[in-house]
């Protein structure tokens, strides 16, 4: 009644030139709702390692909520003394300061102070209610009457509700210093390293005179105005007595004293490169309706933070891919790499890792985008996979009745057979250049799995054609491949349904190393697929605990099928074009290579039946043909899957492995194998002949196909018809 009375009364002049009796006046306040409900303040959350160990903290508002008894007295006393000296004396309204600012406000339409230091938590309250809305934030800033009267209808209800105690708690809370400090305690850590308990005087007017403009009066920005307005407050607390009239003179003299410390919350501050995993994790929270119907009920579960996040990475497991990227490609290299591990038959992403840096700036070597997923998830377009892609076919082909013993004549060059789309459009026989291997030696006949250690082009686009290309896209799907990453618009990328194209083989769509160490664990785990998980459980702020992301494990395909296709990606490690990715100690392991045209991109997707993992070698700015380039301090004459991917993903798995037992796989029968015409001539090459089949090379490498003769693999790498995809990179594969 009062609070009517008050504005239809004293501002009178106001509300009758604009036609209103005091009568009407009072009603119309009287008509204004105090349903509110104020915000939970947004906190930080935290997401932790499967160890346990903190990964990082992060937030939509850099805030720490803290107790009224943990924040120093003197800070109290600067914030009243400058906002509003006669808090504990009045209620929600100071009289004079109110109707000042309503009378003014109305009649000239001007902005001034009157607020109580409760009807400015009303308003932070707004504004916090209103998130990154920008129409809403600024509805809940707007200088007007209506607005100031809503305020002070709700403020009375928190003056009769909250006592002064829990007010200036609460205010001190929500209010903004700047400089994305969110909070006393946020405050204080950001402009002077110390808790909200440890502020000193000079401290604490210094961010009592933020309040009123965190921007005009920033101490890094701008260091004279802030000192001035520092000063004000030093008079105001020695007015009001907070402070003796000698110690705001002594305190005036000093500098500012700042101590400035970056945010210690946030993805960016993820140690061990996790930065990326930690932005992944985000985009699962605002992606995935596990945690949300809506986007907007995902948005606000994430920025109401104050949850406990525990994921699926593994530190040691983090720390070999970490030092393994760094070590074989430098963040300032025109190429860059980055490897996943997934844990087979369960899904869980043990590590995720790049070269480039985490950040942003100019700089080619930092970038906030996560090469090993999609755009969805904060990725790029993703990278043609080569002939990574290779036994998915093969996958197709077993699964629809066709062994291993399947054989092809696998001429060096053949044109792409006819098919059929699972959209029964039809490809007739392409006019476009050929199908070729990169080796004129490398012809058949071949049965699968030497078609498989070798890469033979040849082999596997007539057993596409064979099996039908709509399978091998289904099995695709199966496998989590339904999309691949287009470039459109220039910069942009869009997901888009698999092309199916004669030469999918072959490896032309684009796909994350997400996307294909999930595959190969599929292989290990004999055929049973799980989605990729990153998230294993998630607590809220009152303990709630929240459901995650299923993994979602079934099987896709027969054990036999995967025990196939795992005994010929063994038989590529062991002497096929991944040798040089093969373990030392005699490790089982299975893998791939994988090259695309002009050796844009190399892989190697290979597995143990512990851990599964993908590494890709690609220019991020463009292409760039990998060959005769320095990469990792070391000049690659000829870039490879199994010679440049490969030892980074050795490197990597060797080490997350360590400790780890021996597990062995289920391998199978080989069929018996095929003469091809390179086995009728291998004895042929000699000074200066041709030297064809399989040889073993100097050092662990691996001569495959035809060399020139007298000459072997040296250094581990590997030569001839295994290599690259086709003969003028006319289509990606090769090896």
């Amino acid at each position: 009644m009062l609070a009517g009375t008050l504005v239809a009364g004293l501002a009178l002049p106001a509300v009758g030139a604009l036609g209103f009796s005091a009568k009407s006046a009072t009603d119309s306040f009287n008509g204004v709702t105090d349903d509110f409900t104020a915000p939970v303040l947004s906190q930080a959350s935290t997401i932790y390692d499967a160890n346990g160990g903190i990964i990082a903290k992060v937030y939509s508002r850099n805030r720490t909520v803290v107790p009224l008894s943990k924040i120093a007295p003197i800070m109290q006393s600067a914030l009243i003394d400058i906002e509003d000296n006669r808090f504990y004396q009045h209620g929600a309204i100071d009289l004079k300061g109110t109707l000042r600012a309503l009378t003014s406000n109305a009649s000239d339409g001007s902005s001034q102070g009157g607020s109580t230091l409760t009807q400015q938590l009303v308003k932070n309250e707004n504004v916090e209610l209103a998130g990154d809305n920008i129409s809403a934030v600024r509805q809940a800033q707007a200088q007007t009457v209506g607005r100031k009267i809503q305020e002070l209808k709700v403020a009375i209800k928190l003056e009769e509700t909250l006592s002064k105690q829990q007010i200036l708690a609460d205010y001190l809370n929500i209010t903004f210093f700047g400089q994305q400090a969110y909070g006393v305690e946020a405050a204080a850590e950001r402009y002077f390293s110390v808790h909200a308990s440890q502020l000193s005087v000079t401290q604490a007017a210094l961010l009592a005179g933020l309040v009123q403009s965190p921007t005009r009066y920033d101490p890094t920005e701008h260091p004279v105005a802030a000192k001035t307005r520092r000063d004000e407050v030093l008079t105001a607390m020695a007015t009001y007595g907070a402070i003796t009239q000698a110690q705001a003179t002594a305190a005036k003299a000093t500098p500012l004293g700042l101590k400035v410390s970056k945010p210690n919350e946030g993805c960016i501050t993820a140690g061990n490169g996790q930065q990326f995993f930690c932005d992944y994790v985000q985009h699962i929270f605002l992606n995935n309706p596990a945690f949300g119907a809506t986007a907007q009920a995902r948005k606000a579960l994430w920025d109401k933070g104050g949850l406990q996040i525990h994921t699926t990475i593994d530190p040691k497991a983090q720390t070999a891919v970490e030092k393994s990227v760094h070590k074989h490609v430098y963040s300032s290299d025109k190429a860059a790499t980055a490897m996943t591990i997934i844990q087979p038959g369960t899904g869980k992403i043990l590590a995720m890792g790049q070269s480039r840096n985490y950040g942003t700036g100019a700089s080619a070597s930092v970038t906030t985008l996560n090469y090993n997923v999609d755009q969805s998830m904060g990725g790029g377009g993703g990278f043609p996979t080569g002939s990574t892609f290779k036994p998915v076919t093969a996958a197709a082909a077993l699964e629809n009745g066709y062994g291993m013993d399947t054989v092809f004549p696998s001429k060096y060059s053949e044109p792409y057979p006819a098919m059929t789309d699972c959209q029964d459009k039809y490809h007739a026989e392409s006019s476009d250049p050929p199908d070729t291997n990169d080796s004129h030696s490398l012809v058949g006949p071949f049965s699968m799995p030497k078609a498989m250690a070798q890469s033979v082009n040849t082999y596997f686009v007539p057993l596409e054609a064979k099996v039908g290309l709509c399978n091998v896209v289904k099995m695709a799907g199966k496998l989590g491949l339904g999309s691949t990453a287009r470039l459109v618009a220039g910069s942009t990328t869009k997901l888009e349904p698999l092309h199916q194209v004669q030469s999918l083989t072959l490896g032309v769509n684009n796909l994350t190393p997400l996307q294909m160490a999930n595959v190969y664990a599929t292989f290990a785990a004999r055929g049973t697929y799980c989605s990729p998980t990153a998230v294993t459980s998630v607590t809220t702020a009152d303990n709630k605990s929240l459901p995650v992301p299923s993994a979602n494990c079934h099987s896709v395909m027969s054990q036999t099928t995967a025990d196939s296709i795992t005994t010929m990606l063994n038989g590529v490690v062991q002497d096929g074009t991944g040798a040089p990715a093969a373990f030392a100690n005699g490790r089982p392991s299975a893998g791939k290579t994988g090259t695309t045209d002009n050796h844009y991109q190399v892989w190697f997707v290979g597995f143990t039946p512990q851990m599964a993992g993908a590494t890709v070698v690609s220019g991020t700015a463009g292409d760039i043909n990998l060959s005769n380039r320095t990469i990792g301090g070391v000049y690659t004459g000829y870039a490879s899957g199994g010679g440049t991917a490969g030892p980074i993903w050795h490197d990597a798995m060797n080490a997350a492995l360590k400790g780890v037992p021996f597990a062995n796989f289920n391998l199978v029968p080989l069929p018996a194998p095929v003469q091809t015409s390179a086995d009728k001539g291998k004895d042929k090459g000699k000074n200066g002949g041709t030297t064809a089949g399989t040889t073993a090379g100097n050092n662990g490498g691996t001569v495959a196909g035809a060399t020139t003769g007298g000459n072997t693999g040296g250094n581990g790498g590997v030569i001839g018809g295994l290599i690259g995809g086709g003969a003028g990179g006319v289509q990606p594969g090769g090896h």
